[in-house]
Protein backbone atom coordinates (compact mmCIF):
# COMPACT_ATOMS: atom_id res chain seq x y z
CA UNK A 1 0.00 0.00 0.00
CA UNK A 2 1.33 3.42 -1.19
CA UNK A 3 2.76 5.39 2.46
CA UNK A 4 0.39 8.57 1.35
CA UNK A 5 -2.31 6.44 1.17
CA UNK A 6 -1.75 4.30 4.26
CA UNK A 7 -1.62 7.39 6.27
CA UNK A 8 -4.61 8.96 5.29
CA UNK A 9 -6.69 5.57 5.54
CA UNK A 10 -5.06 5.65 9.51
CA UNK A 11 -6.51 8.69 9.83
CA UNK A 12 -10.21 8.29 8.68
CA UNK A 13 -10.41 5.42 10.46
CA UNK A 14 -9.24 6.90 13.49
CA UNK A 15 -10.63 9.42 13.44
CA UNK A 16 -14.70 7.58 12.77
CA UNK A 17 -13.40 5.42 15.86
CA UNK A 18 -12.47 8.58 18.07
CA UNK A 19 -16.17 10.08 17.00
CA UNK A 20 -18.46 7.02 17.10
CA UNK A 21 -16.24 6.08 20.62
CA UNK A 22 -17.16 9.04 22.14
CA UNK A 23 -21.13 8.98 21.15
CA UNK A 24 -20.98 5.49 22.72
CA UNK A 25 -19.05 6.91 25.93
CA UNK A 26 -21.40 9.93 26.43
CA UNK A 27 -24.58 7.92 26.28
CA UNK A 28 -23.16 5.07 28.44
CA UNK A 29 -21.87 7.54 30.99
CA UNK A 30 -25.35 9.61 30.95
CA UNK A 31 -27.43 6.77 31.30
CA UNK A 32 -25.50 5.91 33.83
CA UNK A 33 -25.81 8.76 35.85
CA UNK A 34 -29.94 9.63 34.87
CA UNK A 35 -30.25 5.98 36.92
CA UNK A 36 -28.26 6.84 39.82
CA UNK A 37 -29.92 10.67 40.02
CA UNK A 38 -33.67 9.32 39.12
CA UNK A 39 -36.02 10.78 41.94
CA UNK A 40 -37.62 7.32 43.39
CA UNK A 41 -39.42 8.98 46.09
CA UNK A 42 -41.57 11.73 44.41
CA UNK A 43 -45.03 11.34 44.33
CA UNK A 44 -45.57 9.93 40.81
CA UNK A 45 -48.05 7.18 39.04
CA UNK A 46 -47.91 3.65 40.61
CA UNK A 47 -46.17 2.70 36.79
CA UNK A 48 -43.61 5.34 37.54
CA UNK A 49 -39.97 3.98 38.82
CA UNK A 50 -38.82 7.43 39.23
CA UNK A 51 -38.44 10.87 37.33
CA UNK A 52 -36.09 13.85 36.69
CA UNK A 53 -36.12 17.54 35.77
CA UNK A 54 -32.97 19.01 34.21
CA UNK A 55 -32.18 22.04 32.34
CA UNK A 56 -29.55 22.59 29.63
CA UNK A 57 -29.31 24.28 26.18
CA UNK A 58 -32.04 27.14 27.30
CA UNK A 59 -34.36 24.63 27.77
CA UNK A 60 -35.98 22.30 30.94
CA UNK A 61 -36.29 18.79 30.20
CA UNK A 62 -38.68 16.15 32.06
CA UNK A 63 -37.72 12.59 32.26
CA UNK A 64 -39.54 9.70 33.32
CA UNK A 65 -38.49 5.59 34.39
CA UNK A 66 -41.50 2.98 33.72
CA UNK A 67 -40.97 0.06 36.52
CA UNK A 68 -41.40 -2.42 33.32
CA UNK A 69 -43.15 -0.80 30.25
CA UNK A 70 -45.57 2.08 29.43
CA UNK A 71 -49.06 0.80 28.05
CA UNK A 72 -48.53 1.86 24.88
CA UNK A 73 -45.44 1.61 22.83
CA UNK A 74 -44.90 4.63 20.71
CA UNK A 75 -44.07 3.62 17.34
CA UNK A 76 -40.84 5.80 17.41
CA UNK A 77 -38.33 4.55 19.45
CA UNK A 78 -34.88 5.82 20.40
CA UNK A 79 -32.26 2.91 20.31
CA UNK A 80 -28.70 3.28 21.46
CA UNK A 81 -26.28 0.69 19.45
CA UNK A 82 -24.69 1.36 16.39
CA UNK A 83 -22.59 3.76 18.81
CA UNK A 84 -21.12 0.57 19.80
CA UNK A 85 -21.04 -1.27 16.82
CA UNK A 86 -19.07 1.07 14.64
CA UNK A 87 -16.65 1.89 17.12
CA UNK A 88 -15.79 -1.88 17.51
CA UNK A 89 -15.16 -2.13 14.15
CA UNK A 90 -13.28 0.72 13.04
CA UNK A 91 -11.18 -0.58 16.61
CA UNK A 92 -10.34 -3.70 14.32
CA UNK A 93 -9.83 -2.15 11.43
CA UNK A 94 -7.22 -0.42 13.24
CA UNK A 95 -5.74 -3.04 15.03
CA UNK A 96 -5.68 -4.39 11.25
CA UNK A 97 -3.81 -1.04 9.55
CA UNK A 98 -1.73 -0.25 12.75
CA UNK A 99 -0.53 -3.85 14.11
CA UNK A 100 -1.29 -6.49 12.32
CA UNK A 101 -0.05 -4.78 8.57
CA UNK A 102 3.09 -4.15 10.20
CA UNK A 103 3.28 -7.06 13.42
CA UNK A 104 6.44 -7.57 12.93
CA UNK A 105 7.76 -4.55 13.78
CA UNK A 106 4.97 -3.23 16.23
CA UNK A 107 3.70 -6.28 17.81
CA UNK A 108 6.97 -8.56 18.31
CA UNK A 109 9.44 -8.08 20.80
CA UNK A 110 12.39 -10.51 20.28
CA UNK A 111 13.52 -9.68 23.29
CA UNK A 112 10.39 -10.83 24.56
CA UNK A 113 9.79 -13.77 22.29
CA UNK A 114 10.82 -14.46 19.24
CA UNK A 115 7.37 -15.29 17.69
CA UNK A 116 6.40 -15.52 14.09
CA UNK A 117 4.28 -12.52 12.72
CA UNK A 118 1.35 -14.97 12.39
CA UNK A 119 1.77 -16.57 15.35
CA UNK A 120 1.41 -13.03 17.01
CA UNK A 121 -1.59 -11.83 15.11
CA UNK A 122 -3.25 -15.37 16.14
CA UNK A 123 -2.51 -14.40 19.89
CA UNK A 124 -3.98 -11.19 19.10
CA UNK A 125 -7.34 -12.44 18.11
CA UNK A 126 -7.59 -15.40 20.00
CA UNK A 127 -7.07 -12.92 23.20
CA UNK A 128 -10.35 -11.15 21.70
CA UNK A 129 -12.38 -13.77 21.20
CA UNK A 130 -11.25 -16.22 24.36
CA UNK A 131 -11.29 -13.03 26.36
CA UNK A 132 -15.31 -12.31 25.31
CA UNK A 133 -16.07 -16.84 25.77
CA UNK A 134 -14.65 -16.44 29.58
CA UNK A 135 -15.61 -13.22 30.64
CA UNK A 136 -20.09 -14.13 28.89
CA UNK A 137 -19.48 -17.21 30.74
CA UNK A 138 -19.07 -15.56 33.75
CA UNK A 139 -21.54 -13.58 33.69
CA UNK A 140 -23.80 -16.24 33.82
CA UNK A 141 -22.60 -17.99 37.02
CA UNK A 142 -24.16 -16.95 40.07
CA UNK A 143 -21.05 -14.84 41.09
CA UNK A 144 -22.72 -12.24 39.07
CA UNK A 145 -25.25 -11.72 41.32
CA UNK A 146 -22.00 -10.18 43.90
CA UNK A 147 -20.88 -7.23 42.47
CA UNK A 148 -17.65 -6.82 44.53
CA UNK A 149 -16.38 -10.29 44.39
CA UNK A 150 -17.65 -10.35 40.29
CA UNK A 151 -15.15 -6.96 40.14
CA UNK A 152 -12.53 -8.12 41.74
CA UNK A 153 -12.80 -11.97 39.95
CA UNK A 154 -12.92 -9.96 37.02
CA UNK A 155 -9.71 -7.21 37.95
CA UNK A 156 -7.90 -10.72 38.36
CA UNK A 157 -8.79 -11.98 35.07
CA UNK A 158 -7.29 -8.59 33.11
CA UNK A 159 -4.14 -8.65 35.39
CA UNK A 160 -3.39 -12.24 34.76
CA UNK A 161 -4.24 -11.58 30.78
CA UNK A 162 -1.89 -8.65 30.67
CA UNK A 163 0.77 -10.24 32.55
CA UNK A 164 0.58 -13.52 29.76
CA UNK A 165 0.79 -10.95 26.52
CA UNK A 166 3.26 -9.30 28.14
CA UNK A 167 5.41 -12.08 27.69
CA UNK A 168 4.64 -13.04 24.68
CA UNK A 169 4.24 -9.76 22.48
CA UNK A 170 5.83 -6.21 22.80
CA UNK A 171 4.41 -4.16 25.20
CA UNK A 172 2.79 -1.71 23.18
CA UNK A 173 1.03 -4.52 21.55
CA UNK A 174 0.40 -6.50 24.84
CA UNK A 175 -1.62 -3.07 25.87
CA UNK A 176 -3.64 -2.31 23.17
CA UNK A 177 -4.79 -6.27 23.04
CA UNK A 178 -6.01 -6.27 26.66
CA UNK A 179 -7.82 -2.96 26.01
CA UNK A 180 -8.92 -4.58 22.79
CA UNK A 181 -10.38 -7.25 24.24
CA UNK A 182 -12.66 -5.25 27.01
CA UNK A 183 -13.54 -3.11 24.32
CA UNK A 184 -15.27 -6.45 22.58
CA UNK A 185 -16.36 -7.32 25.68
CA UNK A 186 -18.24 -4.09 26.12
CA UNK A 187 -19.18 -3.93 22.39
CA UNK A 188 -20.58 -7.76 22.50
CA UNK A 189 -22.55 -7.03 25.11
CA UNK A 190 -24.47 -4.65 23.50
CA UNK A 191 -24.98 -6.93 20.49
CA UNK A 192 -25.79 -10.35 22.31
CA UNK A 193 -27.66 -9.72 25.51
CA UNK A 194 -28.58 -5.79 25.91
CA UNK A 195 -30.23 -5.20 22.23
CA UNK A 196 -31.88 -8.63 21.86
CA UNK A 197 -32.95 -7.86 26.06
CA UNK A 198 -34.57 -4.34 25.46
CA UNK A 199 -36.46 -6.06 21.68
CA UNK A 200 -37.76 -8.66 23.76
CA UNK A 201 -39.27 -6.17 26.19
CA UNK A 202 -40.38 -4.04 23.40
CA UNK A 203 -42.01 -7.02 21.50
CA UNK A 204 -44.21 -8.16 24.79
CA UNK A 205 -45.06 -5.01 25.58
CA UNK A 206 -46.39 -4.46 22.25
CA UNK A 207 -48.13 -7.74 22.34
CA UNK A 208 -49.89 -7.26 25.85
CA UNK A 209 -47.58 -9.79 27.97
CA UNK A 210 -45.47 -8.68 30.69
CA UNK A 211 -41.51 -8.87 29.85
CA UNK A 212 -39.14 -10.76 31.19
CA UNK A 213 -37.36 -9.11 34.17
CA UNK A 214 -34.76 -11.46 33.79
CA UNK A 215 -33.43 -9.82 30.29
CA UNK A 216 -33.69 -6.16 32.15
CA UNK A 217 -31.54 -7.15 35.11
CA UNK A 218 -28.88 -8.86 32.58
CA UNK A 219 -29.32 -5.81 30.29
CA UNK A 220 -28.12 -3.57 33.63
CA UNK A 221 -25.51 -5.94 34.89
CA UNK A 222 -24.33 -6.04 31.45
CA UNK A 223 -24.46 -1.64 30.99
CA UNK A 224 -23.11 -1.40 34.52
CA UNK A 225 -19.99 -3.65 33.46
CA UNK A 226 -19.42 -1.53 30.26
CA UNK A 227 -19.21 1.26 32.57
CA UNK A 228 -16.46 0.19 34.61
CA UNK A 229 -14.49 -0.59 31.83
CA UNK A 230 -14.59 2.58 30.08
CA UNK A 231 -11.52 4.41 31.75
CA UNK A 232 -9.57 1.43 31.02
CA UNK A 233 -10.42 1.31 27.33
CA UNK A 234 -9.38 4.95 27.65
CA UNK A 235 -6.27 4.49 28.87
CA UNK A 236 -4.80 1.59 26.39
CA UNK A 237 -5.82 3.94 23.30
CA UNK A 238 -3.85 6.75 24.56
CA UNK A 239 -1.54 3.94 25.82
CA UNK A 240 1.27 4.10 22.81
CA UNK A 241 2.06 7.73 23.89
CA UNK A 242 3.73 7.09 26.70
CA UNK A 243 6.51 4.50 26.40
CA UNK A 244 7.49 4.55 30.55
CA UNK A 245 4.10 2.76 31.05
CA UNK A 246 4.01 -0.05 28.47
CA UNK A 247 8.34 -0.57 28.05
CA UNK A 248 8.72 -0.66 31.44
CA UNK A 249 9.74 -3.75 33.03
CA UNK A 250 6.74 -4.47 35.15
CA UNK A 251 4.72 -3.27 32.31
CA UNK A 252 1.86 -5.63 33.07
CA UNK A 253 2.04 -4.51 36.81
CA UNK A 254 1.54 -0.77 35.65
CA UNK A 255 -1.51 -1.70 33.68
CA UNK A 256 -2.98 -3.52 36.37
CA UNK A 257 -2.49 -0.70 38.57
CA UNK A 258 -3.38 2.30 35.90
CA UNK A 259 -6.73 -0.10 35.09
CA UNK A 260 -7.35 -0.49 38.86
CA UNK A 261 -7.27 3.55 38.97
CA UNK A 262 -9.83 3.51 36.34
CA UNK A 263 -12.58 1.32 37.98
CA UNK A 264 -11.97 3.24 41.14
CA UNK A 265 -12.67 6.70 39.67
CA UNK A 266 -15.17 5.47 37.36
CA UNK A 267 -17.15 4.27 40.57
CA UNK A 268 -16.49 7.76 42.69
CA UNK A 269 -18.85 9.25 40.23
CA UNK A 270 -21.12 6.49 40.03
CA UNK A 271 -22.13 7.09 43.53
CA UNK A 272 -21.16 10.63 44.18
CA UNK A 273 -25.02 11.41 44.00
CA UNK A 274 -25.87 8.76 45.71
CA UNK A 275 -26.30 7.92 49.76
CA UNK A 276 -23.56 6.08 49.23
CA UNK A 277 -20.73 8.22 48.78
CA UNK A 278 -16.85 6.85 48.16
CA UNK A 279 -14.98 9.92 48.99
CA UNK A 280 -11.53 8.15 49.46
CA UNK A 281 -11.31 6.90 46.41
CA UNK A 282 -10.16 10.05 44.37
CA UNK A 283 -7.20 10.05 46.80
CA UNK A 284 -6.32 7.49 46.69
CA UNK A 285 -6.37 7.01 42.94
CA UNK A 286 -3.37 10.17 43.07
CA UNK A 287 -1.84 8.21 45.01
CA UNK A 288 -1.49 5.22 43.01
CA UNK A 289 -0.82 7.38 40.29
CA UNK A 290 1.88 8.83 42.31
CA UNK A 291 3.41 5.36 43.12
CA UNK A 292 2.99 4.19 39.76
CA UNK A 293 4.79 7.25 37.98
CA UNK A 294 7.65 6.68 41.07
CA UNK A 295 7.75 3.50 40.10
CA UNK A 296 8.21 3.66 36.32
CA UNK A 297 11.30 6.82 36.57
CA UNK A 298 13.58 5.98 34.30
CA UNK A 299 17.42 5.32 35.84
CA UNK A 300 20.50 6.34 34.83
CA UNK A 301 22.20 4.11 32.08
CA UNK A 302 24.59 2.38 34.99
CA UNK A 303 21.41 1.38 36.69
CA UNK A 304 18.93 0.54 33.65
CA UNK A 305 20.32 -2.94 33.32
CA UNK A 306 22.56 -1.79 30.46
CA UNK A 307 26.98 -2.22 30.24
CA UNK A 308 28.86 -0.26 32.46
CA UNK A 309 30.43 2.84 30.37
CA UNK A 310 33.30 4.81 31.44
CA UNK A 311 34.71 6.68 28.89
CA UNK A 312 33.74 9.85 26.82
CA UNK A 313 31.71 9.06 23.94
CA UNK A 314 32.12 10.84 20.62
CA UNK A 315 29.07 11.86 18.46
CA UNK A 316 30.67 10.12 15.79
CA UNK A 317 29.64 7.00 17.25
CA UNK A 318 26.69 8.11 18.14
CA UNK A 319 25.76 9.25 14.52
CA UNK A 320 27.30 5.83 13.18
CA UNK A 321 24.50 4.09 15.43
CA UNK A 322 21.83 6.38 14.74
CA UNK A 323 22.85 6.13 11.05
CA UNK A 324 22.72 2.06 11.11
CA UNK A 325 19.94 1.68 13.57
CA UNK A 326 17.22 4.52 13.73
CA UNK A 327 17.94 6.01 10.04
CA UNK A 328 15.99 3.45 8.35
CA UNK A 329 13.24 4.48 9.38
CA UNK A 330 13.48 8.11 11.10
CA UNK A 331 14.61 9.87 7.86
CA UNK A 332 13.48 12.04 4.68
CA UNK A 333 13.88 8.99 2.44
CA UNK A 334 13.52 6.05 5.44
CA UNK A 335 14.50 2.91 3.54
CA UNK A 336 12.64 -0.05 5.61
CA UNK A 337 10.61 -1.96 4.27
CA UNK A 338 7.37 -1.06 6.01
CA UNK A 339 7.44 2.73 7.20
CA UNK A 340 8.12 4.46 4.26
CA UNK A 341 7.82 7.82 5.31
CA UNK A 342 9.58 9.29 8.78
CA UNK A 343 7.31 8.07 11.93
CA UNK A 344 5.82 10.77 13.78
CA UNK A 345 7.83 13.36 11.51
CA UNK A 346 11.26 12.76 13.68
CA UNK A 347 14.28 12.79 11.35
CA UNK A 348 17.50 12.23 12.13
CA UNK A 349 19.49 13.38 9.27
CA UNK A 350 21.61 15.69 10.88
CA UNK A 351 23.72 16.28 13.28
CA UNK A 352 21.40 19.46 15.31
CA UNK A 353 18.47 16.78 14.56
CA UNK A 354 19.74 13.72 16.84
CA UNK A 355 20.92 16.82 19.40
CA UNK A 356 17.42 18.40 19.48
CA UNK A 357 15.88 14.42 20.36
CA UNK A 358 18.25 13.61 22.53
CA UNK A 359 16.17 13.35 25.57
CA UNK A 360 13.54 11.23 23.78
CA UNK A 361 16.30 9.03 22.23
CA UNK A 362 17.20 8.63 26.05
CA UNK A 363 13.87 7.42 26.74
CA UNK A 364 12.86 5.30 24.01
CA UNK A 365 16.31 3.74 22.79
CA UNK A 366 17.92 3.33 26.17
CA UNK A 367 15.55 3.40 29.18
CA UNK A 368 12.70 1.95 27.80
CA UNK A 369 14.29 0.28 24.51
CA UNK A 370 10.82 0.59 22.85
CA UNK A 371 12.78 1.71 20.27
CA UNK A 372 14.00 0.33 17.43
CA UNK A 373 10.06 -1.40 17.03
CA UNK A 374 10.70 -4.81 18.01
CA UNK A 375 14.15 -3.63 17.54
CA UNK A 376 13.94 -4.73 13.73
CA UNK A 377 17.39 -3.30 13.06
CA UNK A 378 18.91 -5.35 15.97
CA UNK A 379 20.42 -2.44 18.18
CA UNK A 380 22.78 -4.09 21.06
CA UNK A 381 22.57 -3.34 24.81
CA UNK A 382 26.32 -1.86 24.13
CA UNK A 383 24.85 0.67 21.61
CA UNK A 384 22.13 1.55 23.77
CA UNK A 385 24.44 2.23 26.67
CA UNK A 386 26.81 4.17 24.17
CA UNK A 387 23.98 6.51 23.48
CA UNK A 388 23.25 6.64 27.38
CA UNK A 389 26.42 7.64 28.30
CA UNK A 390 26.76 10.18 25.07
CA UNK A 391 23.21 11.89 26.02
CA UNK A 392 24.20 12.21 29.71
CA UNK A 393 27.77 13.67 29.09
CA UNK A 394 25.80 16.43 27.69
CA UNK A 395 25.29 15.43 24.20
CA UNK A 396 27.41 17.30 22.59
CA UNK A 397 27.67 17.36 18.41
CA UNK A 398 31.25 19.09 18.33
CA UNK A 399 33.11 16.60 19.61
Amino acid sequence: MPPHVAEWLNLTVRWIHFTVGVAWIGASFYFNWLENRLDREAKVRDEIAGELWAVHGGGFYYLEKYKVAPKRIPERLHWFKWEAYFTWITGFLLLGIVYYHNARAIMIDPAVADISSGTAIGIGLGTLLLGWIVYDRLCRTRLVEHGVAFAITGYVLVAALAYGLTHVLSGRAAYMHVGAMLGTCMAANVFFVIIPGQRAMVEAARAGRPPDPAKGRAGAQRSRHNNYMTLPVLFVMISNHFPSTYGSPENWAVLAGLTAVGMGVRHYFNVRHMRRHAAWVLPVAALAMAALAYVTRPHPVARAGLPAVTRTVSFAEVQSIIGRRCLPCHSRQPTDDVFRQAQAGVMFDTPEQIAARAPRILVRAVQTRTMPFGNKTGMTDEERALIGAWIEQGAHIDR
